[in-house]
């Protein structure tokens, strides 16, 4: 039989009752009821109209039990009511707290429209997030009809809530701006409350809450935010994770020397592939040192036999090519010797994902964090699962893709950075855009260590970073507000940050579970904390890669008003369609410009077939030199120029050595004007190579109008 428990019965708790929560209120302006509990000397007079309320561990629904009751105030009556009260508090399995008395507050009202707000301060993996919508009993019926607001605190200010209040529907009706109807309260009021919720948060921050609600709030007759109920909850503070520093990006851009264990004598193998990948790499030519017992020498590589030889003459990058229990050994024995590689790659599954029947990952990442803590050295882990990197500037791949299957990266310096929590996503946007212009590529893996934000804050240190693209599966514990800090302070400088999040469906991250360990999570918490950060999400993978074929030529973009040049009318048509949307709006040309298309157009034997608009058809009967003179006077109008060139007509020369001017000169123009510059061509593989000559000039190209616009409504 379980014990009695009372009032007087000392238990611990992290529940926050009514009174507690409403001394929490106080500290920070808010103007809860009068109020006080039975016992104490009560702040009403006989006959002020009263609430009781019967307070009771973990009871977050007091009307359904009984446990609230609106009367006059008399003493005699009061501890009467409470007595009987408590009985049907306990009665219903809460262990009895305080009789409660507040002051029944008149509530300002509009007549045939609900008037009872809710808010919530929570703290998870986004950080602090308010939830602000309808309150009172019908409050989950009024949701459907108008969502709640959601207000991640590491990345929205008072003044941005307020501004969004003022457009939700509870915003519009306490503001008065329904017709026939009056403000129940001002701007100046509500910006107050805003300012003093999120110096509740901090506070709550600071006594230990991750919960705190408030329900219902009310206008008071002066239109005053007044909560009527207040709960909330103590939690244990979250594990703080202490990332790598920041400068492992060198490492892996410009290492000056790279060792790696797990290679065999015989070809074919995981360690072998990397091997030749790695020499294929000019800058790492006798730089390159292997862990293998027992030979001094194996294919042109010096030989050591064991990770202790590294100790005094360290590597920039480790990989380890090796089955999972040896390769948690390695890195082990390699922190417990205090230094031998400044970055580690975990090739090799098992470790920390469902294959780990040993532990060997929690163990690992508790060792990382314990050296790192305690300021003993400690490399930076990438994997497990670390699929490779590739710097197309130098050669240097670390995948264990043959090349015969997988050919090396167009060496070129860009501003582009793609990351990927899968490699086989990383290799195929590798093989399917190999012009683009990338800096960088990495497959993050299961991110035991160095993780997606950990390489967002080390870019931010980057000056050459225009741009980075991210696949993302899932987060990790911490990762998320992270992930929004670095992206926030990303965009600040500058630098467009582009995000696919898969797993958004539970049969999704079922699946990324089984591979990547990915972490499910509130994918409407995510989206909307790291939408407010800057990240630009793309809804398909087709979109990922047409917003990705526009940054690889113009990283630092920010789609402005597009106009479209065609020579093909279905391509207008179904561009204008596109255009007709309120985030990628379409160029309008001023009555200068269409005065300056006017002699163009006749130059060209066009006027009469082509009128002086957007979009700008020139018809089959344009060639090179009339999309040139065009396009000039269109970037003068337009944020970006999309231009469609349907190659079946004899007036454009579609042969490579023809088209190389016509691609050089708009280039040209995109250079003159600052402005970016794609061409479409919607045609077959037996124009590839006329595509080519496009992308050589460091123009995007598309097959498909629509597809250009998907890239840029993506960005936009």
């Amino acid at each position: 039989m379980k014990p009695v428990v009372t009032s007087d019965t000392p238990v611990e708790s992290n529940f926050i009752g009514e009174a507690e929560a409403y001394a929490l209120l106080a500290h920070t302006g808010f103007r809860p009821p009068r109020h006080g509990v039975i016992g104490q000397t009560l702040p009403f007079k006989t006959g002020e109209p009263v609430v009781l309320k019967g307070l009771g561990e973990n009871l977050w629904h007091k009307s359904e039990i009984g446990a609230v009751e609106f009367l006059p105030f008399d003493s005699t009556t009061i501890g009467a009511s409470a007595t009987a009260m408590r009985t049907r508090v306990e009665a219903a399995g809460h262990r009895w707290l305080d009789a409660l008395v507040c002051e029944r507050i008149a509530i300002a009202r509009t007549e045939g429209l609900p008037t009872e707000g809710f808010v919530s301060l929570a703290r998870g993996e986004a950080g602090w997030v308010v939830l602000c919508g309808f309150g009172g009993l019908q409050a989950e019926a009024l949701a459907k009809q108008a969502p709640p607001l959601r207000w991640p605190l590491a990345v929205t200010n008072p003044l941005d809530a307020l501004e969004e209040f003022k457009r939700h529907l509870l915003g519009r009706i306490w503001l008065g701006q329904l017709r026939g109807t009056s403000a129940l309260t001002t701007e100046q009021k509500l910006g107050d409350f805003f300012v003093e919720l999120w110096q509740l948060a901090m506070l709550a921050d600071a006594e230990g809450l991750d919960l705190l609600e408030m329900n219902p709030v009310v206008l008071d007759p002066e239109g005053q935010p007044c909560p009527l109920d207040a709960l909330g909850r103590h939690c244990f503070p979250p594990a703080v994770r202490l990332g790598p520093p920041g400068d492992f990006l060198t490492a892996l851009r410009q290492p000056s020397r790279v060792a790696l264990a797990g290679i065999s004598e015989k070809p074919g193998g995981v360690g072998r592939t990397i091997l030749e990948n790695l020499q294929r790499c000019p800058s790492l030519s006798g730089r390159i040192l292997l862990i293998k017992p027992e030979l001094t020498e194996l294919l042109g590589c010096p030989c050591v036999p064991h990770v202790s030889a590294l100790r005094k003459t360290p590597v920039d990058l480790l990989l380890l090519a090796l089955p999972a229990p040896i390769a948690a050994q390695v890195l082990t024995d390699l922190i417990h010797q205090g230094g031998g590689a400044r970055v580690v790659g975990l090739v090799s599954g098992g470790i920390g994902d469902g294959a780990d029947q040993q532990e060997l990952g929690p163990q690992l990442t508790r060792l990382l964090q314990e050296t790192r803590t305690a300021g003993r050295w400690t490399p930076v882990v990438l994997g497990p699962n670390f699929l490779g990197h590739w710097v197309p500037a130098t050669q240097l791949d670390t995948s264990f893709i043959p090349a015969d299957k997988l050919k090396l990266p167009i060496r070129s310096v860009g501003e582009l950075v793609l990351l990927s929590q899968s490699g086989a996503f990383l290799l195929c946007r590798r093989s399917r855009a190999p012009q683009l212009r990338f800096s960088l590529g990495v497959a993050l893996g299961n991110q035991m260590d160095a993780a997606l934000p950990d390489f967002l804050r080390a870019l931010a240190d980057d000056p050459k970073c225009q741009a980075v693209a991210a696949y993302v599966e899932g987060f990790g514990a911490g990762h998320l507000l992270e992930t929004a800090q670095a992206a926030a302070q990303l965009r600040q400088q500058g630098v467009q940050v582009l995000m696919h999040r898969a797993g958004r469906t539970l049969a999704g991250q079922a699946a990324a579970a089984s591979h990547t360990g990915a972490m499910a999570g509130d994918y409407e918490l995510e989206y909307e904390l790291l939408h407010r950060a800057g990240v630009k999400f793309s809804q398909s993978i087709a979109a990922f890669d047409a917003a990705l074929e526009w940054l690889g030529a113009w990283p630092a973009m920010t789609p402005g008003p597009v106009a479209l040049l065609t020579n093909a009318g279905f391509e207008s048509v179904n561009g204008s369609d596109l255009l007709a949307d309120e985030r990628l709006k379409a160029a309008v040309l001023s009555p200068a410009a269409k005065a300056a298309l006017l002699p163009v157009l006749a130059a060209h034997r066009l006027d009469g077939l082509v009128a002086p608009q957007l979009p700008l058809d020139l018809t089959p009967m344009a060639n090179e030199a009339a999309f040139v003179a065009a396009a000039d006077i269109l970037l003068g109008e337009a944020g970006a120029l999309v231009i469609g060139l349907v190659p079946f007509t004899k007036l454009l020369d579609t042969a490579p050595a023809a088209a190389a001017p016509f691609a050089m000169a708009l280039a040209k123009l995109r250079d003159h004007h600052d402005k970016p510059v794609a061409v479409v061509v919607d045609a077959g593989t037996d124009y590839e190579s006329y595509r080519d000559v496009f992308r050589s000039a460091g123009l995007p190209v598309f097959d498909r109008v629509e597809t250009a616009l998907l890239g840029l409504h993506t960005l936009a």
